[in-house]
């Protein structure tokens, strides 16, 4: 019997393998449309033999055209490992230093089957969000990393390992690009096909990044969201929750499973709509979606009953979102807080199943029928527009969550989904919440994986993260403070929230010198033996400085600059220098291939000086460029910051606008 460790070491099975059973109750990834024509097909399986012995490739291609044919790509299903997928104690990787063990349990946690969404397919999160392209590039990576040392470099190319190469200490261990393709060959069919070809891969940002946590991530990210929602928008105080109130949305699959468990942990009442009954049993079983009904006479009774007494409660309702929206327009009940948190980005590759047809017709019409299936898609959404505006008419506020559900929308001719001037009638959740109020001011998704698998020391990792913001807040100006005390009160009620999905992980939103103390005092801990074992640091794209998104991330940036992706390149290189573990750039993430650039980073702590030196250049890179991009776009908040980063550190020197008088700019334009 192969032992773990000699299975990581192996690689590539020496004898081609029987095909792995089958643990039941797993979620596929829909078939992709097939877009290759003859040539393309003879290409695809060329590019998939490659990895194999000469030898196997009259047993292995019939195997392969027959994947293709039927999923639109080849994952060489026959190679998935038969051991057990998830995040083990760090010891018990085969490796030869401590940085490439904790790069495979991060990878072996976002393959988790109780975290990725379509395990089996390679896709953590987002419908089509790649960990890598095929089960042969997952053994290769992992053989590698067993074998690197602390002076060599893994390159990854979309999900591709092409090799260990010489490099040195400081240097990232692995540095991954995702579908970074020339411009002018960046739309969607592009993708379809370069990804059926299988030489791109959509990696989404934490999943080809490796540094997705499980739905935790989204959940705080959500509750703060709903929190500065009721502020904004239902001029609720602060230290007030959601009680009474009703939030509607969709999606209990991915990432969008968290919205059941934030929109409780704020006290709303929340009703979310999900076609796929695994995606909904499985939030269920987790404990994230409180209750489920299928008939909307019922979960508009339970909805009511809730807001009456002031009850947080998440309802689950199993059926299209649009029929939701239509039963709540015609009866005129009140909603207060609305989105949509389905993967549009993807709209006719699973991430959106239009009203009127069942999940089983959709996936059969997105390959049988795909421009009927577009067609559905673009009715689905017009319907489902009307309604919202129908109930944001009587006083709803709707945003979106920079799912691309405005921009997909509009694409389909909704009505009322843009303004005169072009612009979308309704924000997005970083335009008007998360951008002027927390990313300005440095404040994004921060987060840590404690690499021994212990509770304890997740336990001694939220209380020293608790203590460094207590501190913080003690001396922080009245700008920064309301957002340091709600992430006090998560990291608090973390566990008994019960958030851990997967690897022992933790968020937090953290701002400039909050990532900086957190990550020194954890570098400490592990040093003294207060954590037992090492601590991953990384964080979402969805912050400050690593991504550049003009219709999420950067939603705010109103300088003309929102379509331009210097600062996401810039991050990732800074970051590589100043000594990240690994790095990551990609095209795409969130809003979808085309839309978006995205930079990531990993940092391991490990207790010794030298950790502590490379969190302390790293971090303050990686918040500050983008606090220095968003004060030059001349945002308040951001002037602040990092008017107060240069005062703590006399290293730093920020180009910082002058504000030109709108009445000057008008009298010299009519002069001309």
């Amino acid at each position: 019997m192969t032992t773990f460790a000699e299975a990581v070491r192996q690689g590539i099975p020496q004898s081609i393998p029987d095909m792995p059973p089958e643990a039941p109750g797993i979620s596929h990834a829909p078939a992709r449309p097939g877009v290759l024509d003859r040539r393309g097909r003879e290409l695809a399986l060329s590019n998939a033999l490659r990895y194999f012995l000469a030898e196997w490739h009259a047993r292995l291609a019939p195997e392969f055209a027959r994947e293709l044919a039927t999923d639109g790509r080849i994952y060489m299903r026959r190679f998935r490992p038969s051991y057990e997928m998830k995040a083990r104690p760090i010891g018990e990787y085969p490796a030869r230093c401590r940085q490439a063990a904790a790069i495979m349990l991060m990878i072996q946690n976002n393959l988790d089957p109780a975290v990725a969404q379509h395990p089996y397919e390679l896709v953590t999160y987002g419908g089509n969000g790649t960990v890598f392209q095929n089960w042969a590039q997952y053994l290769l990576t992992m053989k590698y990393l067993s074998e690197m040392t602390d002076s060599q470099t893994l390159a990854l190319y979309s999900g591709h390992p092409m090799g260990l190469f010489p490099s040195h200490p400081d240097a990232p261990r692995v540095v991954v690009t995702n579908g970074m393709v020339i411009p002018n060959y960046s739309s969607k069919a592009d993708y379809d096909r370069m990804s059926a070809l299988g030489v791109t891969s959509y990696g989404q940002m934490t999943a080809g990044s490796f540094m997705y946590i499980g739905p935790q991530g989204i959940v705080h990210g959500t509750t703060i969201t709903l929190l500065n929602a009721g502020r904004l928008y239902l001029g609720l105080e602060p230290g007030r929750n959601l009680s009474g109130k009703v939030f509607v949305t969709s999606g209990l699959g991915g990432m969008s499973g968290a919205q059941a468990k934030a929109a409780v942990i704020a006290g709303a009442v929340c009703v979310v709509a999900e076609v796929n009954p695994a995606a909904l049993r499985k939030r269920q079983e987790q404990g994230w979606l409180m209750e489920s009904d299928d008939d909307l006479d019922r979960i508009l009774s339970r909805m009511e009953k809730a807001r009456a007494s002031g009850e947080a409660l998440s309802l689950g309702y199993l059926g299209n979102v649009v029929d939701l929206w239509e039963r709540l327009a015609a009866e005129g009940t009140p909603v207060d807080l609305g989105s949509d948190q389905t993967s549009l980005h993807a709209p006719y590759t699973g991430g959106y199943y239009p009203a009127g047809l069942s999940l089983d017709e959709s996936n059969r019409m997105m390959t049988a029928d795909p421009d009927g299936f577009r067609e559905a898609v673009g009715e689905s959404l017009r319907r489902q527009v009307a309604a919202i505006n129908a109930i944001a008419g009587r006083g709803m506020s709707f945003w979106d969550y920079g799912n691309a559900f405005l921009l997909e929308a509009s694409r389909a001719g909704a009505e009322g989904i843009l303004r005169e001037d072009g612009s979308f009638a309704y924000p997005s959740y970083v335009e008007d919440i998360m951008g002027p109020v927390c990313f300005d001011y440095g404040f994004g998704p921060f987060r840590w994986v404690c690499c021994s698998g212990s509770d304890s020391d997740l336990d001694a990792t939220d209380r020293i993260a608790g203590e460094v913001l207590e501190s913080t807040a003690k001396e922080s100006p009245q700008e920064t403070r309301q957002q340091l005390l709600d992430n006090l009160l998560w990291i608090r009620q973390a566990r008994e929230n019960r958030l851990v999905v997967g690897s022992k992980a933790r968020i937090l939103y953290a701002d400039h010198p909050g990532r900086i103390r957190i990550a020194l005092a954890f570098n400490d801990a592990v040093a003294r033996g207060a954590i037992s074992g090492p601590v991953v640091l990384g964080r979402d794209h969805h912050d400050v400085s690593g991504t550049d998104s003009p219709y999420r991330e950067t939603a705010n940036i109103r300088d003309g600059s929102s379509f331009t992706a210097d600062m996401a390149v810039q991050n990732v290189i800074g970051d590589s220098f100043r000594g990240a573990t690994w790095v990551s750039l990609h095209n795409g993430g969130g809003v979808g291939w085309g839309e978006v650039v995205n930079g990531g980073f990993g940092l391991l702590l490990d207790g010794s000086p030298e950790a502590s030196r490379r969190a302390s250049s790293m971090l303050s890179w990686d918040v500050a460029n983008g606090l220095a991009r968003r004060a030059w776009a001349r945002n308040p908040g951001a002037v602040f910051a990092v008017s107060r980063a240069m005062e703590s550190d006399q290293a730093m020197r920020v180009t910082l606008p002058s504000t030109a008088d709108p009445g000057v700019v008008s009298a010299a334009l009519d002069g001309v």
